[in-house]
């Protein structure tokens, strides 16, 4: 089913049931805990940078970031990211609960009704208040503009000298941090000064992440590819200065925007497999000889002995490849490993193991 019609078919489900605008949650959590992610394929995902574009009220800072999704969303995404807390971002000493939004607040009002209008997921970060809580949030939109999830930032910056005050008042959200399942992926999010918290970002990899967005008021710089690196997953970043980016699971940045063009617009594919060199030397050649194009295989960060195969042919799949050319993720890899060590720590022999690679050369070419 080619996009338009994958979305028009979206489209006439929802049409008649979900009413306009934004809807309050009813059970906007995140996936079932241990649940597996669902097949990932391709989608296009878009971001913006702010770039310090910011007025002194929400009426005003608003239509300059929607100006800047209408052209994401012109290109006819799956997703877009917006910035952190990006219409209340600029209000002086206007008190945090004056900026604070209800669910049919101006500006998830604009998100949701984009979101139904383009069929597109939309993250749209703002300041709310729950059971008297004060909260940093971003709420994720489905394709037909109702609320699918809310992740509460875990780790909102300290504005007190003595560490009792965070963000003017904004309470931490839980660190069982959660992620939501697209019809394309499993995403995550975190918020800014989250960058700073590892243990974020490990949780979002154990429960299957395939996709970070990021939304934040600063760039984040290096280690947004060191996640992207070590966890193995996409990173999208928006953000209100500096500039916005995204990062392939080797921490490699694909994209990002520049002074004169504040919105990227990219096509990936969540069904993806990093793998390591060993036993595998030839692989990378062999899928390419065999699916040229159809089939994106990269080494984005040559010395780091991996490598990405991620198709680009729909009806092409990495378990199928896998199976075809015999090789495992680098997560299988080091769990073999891990396996192996505890044994031996143990003082009982390490259990045989037949991994997919079978008895190639483990370094050389075949």
């Amino acid at each position: 089913m080619d996009k338009m019609n994958r979305r028009n078919f979206i489209g006439a489900m929802a049409a008649g049931s979900l009413a306009a605008g934004c809807r309050t949650p009813q059970g906007a959590v995140g996936a079932a805990a241990g649940t597996p992610p669902p097949q990932g394929r391709r989608a296009r995902i878009a971001t913006v940078c702010q770039a310090g574009r910011t007025r002194k009220s929400i009426a005003e800072s608003l239509p300059l970031v929607m100006e800047l999704c209408d052209r994401a969303l012109a290109q006819q995404p799956d997703l877009v990211c917006l910035p952190e807390n990006f219409a209340t971002a600029n209000m002086g000493k206007a008190p945090v609960r004056e900026r604070a939004e209800a669910f049919n607040g101006p500006t998830l009002t604009a998100a949701a009704q984009r979101a139904k209008q383009h069929r597109c997921y939309i993250v749209c970060p703002v300041l709310r208040e729950r059971d008297g809580k004060l909260l940093n949030s971003a709420v994720l939109f489905d394709r037909a503009g109702v609320v699918q999830g809310i992740y509460d930032k875990a780790s909102p910056v300290t504005t007190s000298a003595d560490y009792t005050v965070f963000e003017d008042g904004v309470t931490p959200g839980t660190p069982d941090i959660p992620v939501f399942d697209l019809d394309f992926g499993r995403v995550g999010i975190q918020i800014c000064y989250d960058l700073g918290f590892p243990e974020h970002w490990a949780l979002l990899r154990q429960k299957g992440a395939q996709l970070v967005l990021w939304p934040s008021a600063y760039d984040g710089g290096t280690p947004l590819w060191t996640y992207a690196y070590l966890h193995h997953y996409y990173i999208l970043s928006s953000v209100r200065s500096g500039q916005s980016r995204l990062v392939d699971p080797c921490g490699a940045v694909l994209a990002e925007t520049q002074p004169n063009d504040a919105v990227i617009v990219r096509d990936i594919n969540l069904d993806y497999v990093v793998s390591h060199l060993d036993w595998n030397r030839s692989i990378p050649d062999k899928i390419k000889a065999k699916y040229g194009d159809r089939v994106d295989v990269r080494r984005p960060n040559p010395g780091s002995g991996h490598f990405l195969v991620e198709p680009v042919d729909p009806s092409v799949t990495t378990h199928a490849l896998q199976e075809e050319f015999g090789f495992e993720s680098s997560f299988q890899y080091h769990e073999r490993h891990r396996l192996a060590y505890a044994a031996i720590r143990a003082g009982q022999p390490p259990p045989v193991q037949q991994a997919l690679h079978g008895v190639r050369p483990q370094w050389g070419t075949f």
